[in-house]
């Protein structure tokens, strides 16, 4: 018995739809995750892209458990010394909602290569209208 390995060239890409009002965040970025990874497909291979693209939209409406949206902070550097700076989710959420789905996306998927190849496939929308209406996406249900 062989084992099945994809090929680049056989892969078909599908477009999903994905709306995160009322979800929460976790929950939302584990399934995009998944999608953009291709793990939800028989023809999975670990070193091919072989994930679809992913249209996210609300994303202003996601939500947090517990005492996190208050607690929550995100921290980066400018690149200068002494230039890390920090911002809460609740500014984030506000000022760039995109931003939000997009790290907590980021920090699923592998760190080289290969995983910034894939997170090209991510298009994400703080409201419910996006552009992709030519792609005929499908919609996704979050599980649980």
């Amino acid at each position: 018995m062989k084992t099945y390995m994809a090929k680049a060239k056989d892969i078909k890409r599908k477009w999903y739809v994905i709306d995160a009002s009322g979800n929460p965040l976790g929950r939302v970025a584990a399934e995009v995750a998944t999608i953009l990874r291709g793990k939800h497909q028989p023809i999975y291979t670990p070193n091919v892209d072989t994930g679809d693209f992913v249209i996210v939209i609300n994303a202003g409406e996601v939500k947090l458990t517990g005492d996190k949206p208050t607690k929550k902070m995100y921290t980066y550097h400018t690149g200068y010394p002494g230039g890390i700076r920090h911002i809460s989710y609740q500014q984030l959420l506000q000022k760039n909602p995109e931003k939000v789905i997009e790290v907590a996306v980021k920090g699923m998927m592998p760190g080289n290569r290969l995983g910034r190849q894939m997170l090209k496939k991510l298009k994400v929308y703080r409201g419910p209208e996006h552009p992709h209406q030519a792609q005929q996406p499908e919609k996704w249900e979050i599980r649980g």
